[in-house]
């Protein structure tokens, strides 16, 4: 934590709730940019920031200088977006269970398709949350191998293996859809 970090939080803790705006500040692009990439829409990147933010605010008692502050907010940061995609898997289930309209491509899928090759895409669809939260944090955020730690509680040593093996299953993953579609163009009349 830096020192700004740490005079605000005394700040804060002492009752003096303006001086957490400044952490606001700090960390809402980074918080919501973690969010939009875990979650994918930026609406709910959005909300999920501010709801973070308001977690942190209500939890900050909790808080141990054992960890810096930017482990401590990605890691409620993590837990708030993993409830979040496991209340959109229920509410898209029980969509289906009740429409027969197929469903459209969002905004947001649809860049992700420009953004990225179709193989990388459809690799990346096939990791778990956890999975890809990894990536985003090693990739993205250039988070630490321990920081991530922090973040998932687990070791610096699992976690580094972990990390090896997503990357080995997004490999695979993209070596397949390579040959699928070198495969479909070659049937082709």
């Amino acid at each position: 934590m830096t020192l700004i970090e740490e005079w605000i939080l005394q700040i804060v803790e002492k009752g003096e709730s303006e001086a957490f705006t400044k952490i606001i500040e700090a960390f809402q692009k980074p918080i919501f940019m973690y969010c939009y990439r875990l979650l994918g829409n930026r609406q709910e990147a959005e909300d999920a920031t501010q709801d973070i933010f308001f977690k942190a605010y209500q939890k900050l008692e909790q808080y141990k200088p054992t960890c810096s502050f930017s482990s401590w907010l990605y890691k409620i940061a993590y837990n708030h977006c993993l409830d979040l995609t496991r209340k959109r898997k229920i509410y898209q289930r029980i969509k289906r269970l009740f429409t027969f309209n197929p469903v459209t491509e969002s905004i947001e899928q649809t860049f992700d398709k420009q953004l990225f090759s179709e193989s990388l895409t459809y690799a990346l669809s096939k990791l778990s949350l956890q999975e890809r939260n990894l990536l985003i944090l090693r990739i993205f955020e250039e988070k630490t191998f321990e920081e991530i730690g922090l973040i998932f509680g687990k070791s610096t040593a699992a976690v580094k293996k972990q990390y090896e093996r997503t990357k080995n299953k997004v490999k695979k993953r993209i070596n397949e859809s390579e040959a699928k579609e070198h495969e479909e163009c070659t049937t082709l009349p």
